[in-house]
């Protein structure tokens, strides 16, 4: 094992307190709840400055959390000093997002290869209902 833990190691630290949450999760009020090899789970809540013109949650709070939820799924099965970046991330929006909702965005890994990393990702509500899907690849760097 190199310097730095491995993703899974990594993002449990983030999950326990142990280490601190990305910045990103000032700006998108998230949290990790579940760290599995090839599975994440957060707790997303979009509220009042998530908003667009309409007043419904705009579709970026969507596809951000997507992201997030499918890159930490491929994260969790890197090695040690090992990082991945977005490559593509495609997005269906299902229903309408509203502001207080208690959203799980779930990620899980679907494939994962030397150079390339494929997960899916559900933002879905506390009943399962499904608010938005995405897959996304990733490339991935290794020590």
């Amino acid at each position: 094992m190199g310097s730095y833990p491995s993703g899974l190691e990594f993002l449990r630290g983030i999950a326990e307190g142990m280490v601190p949450p990305p910045s990103m999760l000032q700006t998108l009020p998230m949290q990790l709840l579940r760290v599995e090899s090839g599975l994440v789970e957060f707790e997303a809540r979009p509220d009042r400055q998530h908003l667009n013109p309409r007043g419904m949650v705009h579709g970026g709070f969507a596809a951000t959390a997507l992201d997030s939820c499918t890159g930490c799924a491929v994260q969790t099965q890197l090695a040690a000093g090992s990082s991945c970046s977005t490559i593509e991330l495609n997005v269906k929006m299902m229903r309408p997002i509203q502001a207080g909702m208690v959203l799980r965005a779930i990620g899980t890994t679907l494939n994962l290869s030397r150079r390339l990393g494929v997960a899916e990702g559900r933002l879905v509500d506390e009943a399962g209902k499904l608010y938005a899907h995405a897959t996304a690849t990733f490339m991935i760097q290794r020590d």
